[in-house]
């Protein structure tokens, strides 16, 4: 309404002027520059920035019952927010309440999610931003935008209402990364030193309580004044869930959806070692497609297992190898296969010779346990699994392929983690510091190993491995019972496979 009428007085002001008979070419050329400025500082950001302010009473209801797996940093966010909850109490003690709760972890992991469910745990107005939104070439924008931020949240709650105000800053490593490293301009200097002092100037006794939430997967970016007590007091690990949360999670995302009596949620989060949250909603979401296409009124075992695959690999390819290149595809699996079941019997999942993504084949294994801490003996297991499928083209096929290209890069990096962790000749060492000769001649007798007991095992299983191709060039995919079967059909004696 204002812009109205100030926009009407200057007009009949103009109108005035031109029928007194004063020039008013100059004018008019004033005013079209001055829109013109308005105009571009207003596309290139260089005004008030307004941010998403919404009351918890009409965000999305999002509860901390609603995220699985993440027990431990729900019980320590809870603990941080009853400080908003329970003003009383902090004063009495002179307690200094929390002013930032960093959240860190993977992508995926619910970060985002754990912090709407804060805002409706306390019953807070919740103003959510990016990173990136602070950060312009132009001098003093982001500086502006975190006053505005701080500005919008009172304003908001004061609106409302409300006593209290979250404000979440999703990749807080773009605003708050360690000074000194642009050297072009000070513009992000300048945004961080503005955040740092709002966030200094937060008190007990404000009319609106304000606590920042923060989420990033690079913390080792952000700045020491950003993490020191006073400012992000506190930081809350949402890592990836192991197998009990992985099923707390499917449980979630499946509450909606029509399962067969044949599916094992259990079974599905045994196979998922390493999803994340957002993992594990798509690999549900896939199933449920699967189902679709197939159309099936309840969603089956055999359509989770597909979307394993389709989520860590990528949809099935419609271009089909060469029949020639195809033995060789299922060669190589069916290697890798049977070293799987050497070094762990009962491990194969699945081995396929379907093309998805980058792949033209591959072979799965389930992991016994979530583990996190790896003996030699066990990394010294996976490089033979990884050296097995090169090593069974040499055998059956008399060479050897590019396709097992990026299995030698991960057994070479297994092999340098076995230094790294002091485990093999050398002791304990600095790999930064290690000479490349030295590094790469103890790689090479690490691998060179491993090749040669894998030689020894698949050498005498030259028939076996050609009659299990011939099946999977049939079937195109063989689950791990079948698999296991074929080997007691074919007289693959188990000391064989245990040795």
């Amino acid at each position: 309404m204002i812009k109205e009428i100030s926009l009407g007085i200057g007009l009949a002001g103009v109108i005035f002027l031109a029928i007194s008979g004063y020039d008013i070419v100059p004018i008019l050329f004033l005013f079209m520059a001055a829109g013109i400025l308005f105009y571009v500082a207003r596309s290139r950001g260089m005004l008030t920035k307004s941010f998403n302010a919404t009351p918890a009473a009409n965000v999305s209801k999002v509860n901390f019952e609603d995220i699985g797996g993440q027990a431990t940093a729900i019980n320590e966010l809870k603990e941080a927010l009853d400080f908003i909850i329970n003003q009383e109490k902090i004063i009495n003690l002179g307690i200094r309440p929390l002013k930032g709760i960093l959240l860190t972890g993977p992508p995926g992991t619910g970060k985002t999610l754990m912090a709407k469910a804060a805002a409706g745990y306390t019953e807070s107005v919740f103003v959510a931003c990016s990173g990136s939104e602070f950060i312009e070439m132009y001098a003093g924008v982001g500086a502006q935008r975190v006053r505005q931020l701080f500005q919008t949240a009172r304003d908001t709650a004061a609106k409302l209402k409300k006593d209290s105000a979250i404000i979440f800053i999703d990749e807080i490593d773009i605003l708050g990364g360690k000074r000194g490293q642009n050297t072009s301009h000070h513009e992000y200097d300048q945004t961080l030193n503005q955040m740092l002092v709002e966030m200094d100037g937060l008190k007990v006794n404000d009319k609106v309580r304000i606590l920042v939430m923060a989420a990033t997967n690079r913390v080792d970016m952000l700045d020491p004044a950003l993490l020191r007590p006073g400012r992000f007091d506190r930081q809350v690990k949402v890592d990836l869930a192991d197998k009990s949360g992985r099923l707390e999670i499917l449980k979630l995302h499946c509450r909606n959806k029509p399962l067969s009596d044949d599916v094992s949620l259990d079974e599905i989060a045994k196979q998922t070692f390493g999803f994340s949250g957002a993992h594990l909603e798509s690999l549900a979401n896939e199933a449920a497609i699967l189902a679709m296409r197939e159309e099936c009124t309840e969603i089956k075992q055999h359509h989770f297992l597909e979307a394993i695959d389709k989520v860590m690999m990528g949809e099935k390819l419609e271009k089909r190898p060469p029949r020639e290149e195809l033995e060789r595809v299922a060669v190589h699996e069916v290697g890798h296969a049977l070293v799987g079941e050497k070094v762990r019997p009962g491990s194969v999942s699945m081995l396929t010779i379907a093309p998805r993504g980058q792949a033209l084949g591959y072979m799965r294994q389930t992991p016994e346990n979530d583990s996190y801490l790896y003996t030699r003996e066990y990394l010294e297991n996976q490089i033979q699994v990884l050296l097995a499928g090169s090593i069974a083209e040499e055998i059956v096929l008399g060479n050897r392929s590019t396709g097992a290209g990026n299995d030698f890069e991960q057994a070479i990096k297994t092999a340098g983690q076995i230094i790294k962790s002091g485990m093999s000749e050398l002791g304990v060492v600095d790999p930064d510091i290690l000479p490349a000769d030295l590094r790469y001649k103890v790689i090479s007798s690490i691998i060179k190993e491993q090749e040669k007991m894998v030689k020894d095992f698949l050498g005498s299983l030259k028939g076996a491995i050609k009659q299990v191709v011939n099946v999977l060039l049939t079937e195109e995919k063989i689950n791990g019972d079948s698999f296991r079967k074929l080997i007691n059909r074919f007289n693959i004696e188990a000391t064989d496979l245990t040795a």
